[in-house]
């Protein structure tokens, strides 16, 4: 049985972020993934460190999964080696950071590392695409010895003029050191830019499949890997879904041929856990900045989420928030405070993002 996680190998970019990348994953490996350790030692369950991402479903219905962490960046580092270091995509990190200088954080800033995701209102079964948030969450089959859990990475997608698909479908073929062969219409484009494309890109570093493809249902599209890591987490794809190396080599070891795979688009989505509504609202991105959203859209998915889980809240949320948290679009859930609850309502700093604490 393939393990759920893999600990990524030393191939980013920048050597001092691929080194200390490899040393830490490495030092943590064994004690890291809740999955993996319950398939160690049975029924034992060894909590995650706040990066990590597997998570297991306790309960299984739950929706809320992770943490909020917070780090202090250092001269040397961007939001993009951030991103690649903790396992984020570079839009996530603009927009849980959109008062931090994403070339220039400068030494000792806090940074915001939003890890942690109101799973997808979706069928939990193989691989959940939520185009909107730019994540991939795979949930492995349970059994004896596996309980429910999820997995999730962040992905690339297609540009605004080369859309990836929605809908559902399956694996269809897993294909080792692929070749690419770019579509005629791809190598026009490229011709017009003074680009020109061969007819056949084998495997090697200038392959922009990398070294892993799973082969979509959906004719033309691919679950991929890159040679350009700073396009996960943004719209840059011809329409397929990109992933960093390191985690399409652990997704393509652990996925078998024919698993289903839906691809959706969510930009808000809302729960009750532990008797508190929260929301969370994904802000678009373009080439040329972000989109205006549709808060109407944003107030359906809550009051169908009230409508359906209203019985479970421990108070009345404070809806008058929704506003706020519709503007600041920061990708993260956000719990909205009680009427009456004992702590004031009002602006969006006093929103309570839900999440821990921590400091490199």
């Amino acid at each position: 049985m393939a393990l759920p996680i893999i600990f990524r190998s030393p191939t980013l970019d920048a050597p001092i972020v691929a080194y200390r990348r490899y040393f830490q994953d490495l030092a943590m490996f064994w004690f890291s993934r809740p999955l993996w350790a319950t398939l160690l030692f049975g029924a034992l369950v060894v909590k995650a460190p706040a990066y990590a991402d597997t998570f297991l479903l306790t309960p299984a219905d739950t929706r809320l999964v992770g943490t909020v962490r917070y780090i202090k960046s250092r001269t040397e580092d961007t939001l993009v080696d951030l991103a690649l270091l903790h396992g984020q995509g570079y839009d996530e990190m603009r927009s849980a950071n959109p008062d931090v200088d994403a070339w220039l954080p400068g030494q000792g800033t806090q940074i915001t590392i939003p890890s942690q995701y109101l799973l997808p209102d979706a069928a939990r079964e193989g691989i959940i695409v939520n185009l909107a948030e730019m994540r991939l969450f795979y949930y492995p089959k349970p059994g004896v010895g596996i309980p429910p859990s999820v997995i999730t990475y962040p992905i690339g997608i297609g540009r605004d003029d080369w859309p990836s698909p929605t809908g559902a479908t399956k694996i269809v073929e897993k294909i080792p050191q692929p070749a690419w062969r770019p579509p005629a219409s791809i190598r026009a484009e490229h011709a017009a830019q003074g680009r020109p494309l061969p007819m056949l890109v084998p495997p090697g570093p200038d392959n922009p499949l990398g070294q892993y493809a799973m082969r979509l249902g959906i004719s033309g599209y691919l679950l991929h890997g890159t040679n350009k890591r700073y396009g996960v987490g943004m719209r840059v794809s011809h329409g397929c879904i990109r992933l960093y190396p390191a985690d399409i080599e652990a997704l393509f070891a652990q996925v078998p041929n024919g698993t289903r795979v839906e691809l959706i688009d969510q930009p808000y989505k809302a729960a009750v856990q532990n008797g508190r509504l929260y929301v969370e609202v994904h802000q678009r991105y373009t080439e040329n900045g972000a989109v205006q959203g549709d808060f109407t859209a944003l107030l359906e998915v809550v009051h169908r989420t009230l409508a359906e889980q209203s019985n479970l809240l421990a108070g009345t949320p404070n809806l008058a928030l929704l506003p706020a948290i519709y503007a600041r679009a920061s990708g993260m859930p956000v719990a909205l405070e009680t009427i009456g609850g004992g702590r004031p309502a009002a602006d969006s700093h006093r929103l309570t993002q839900a999440g821990g604490a921590g400091a490199r």
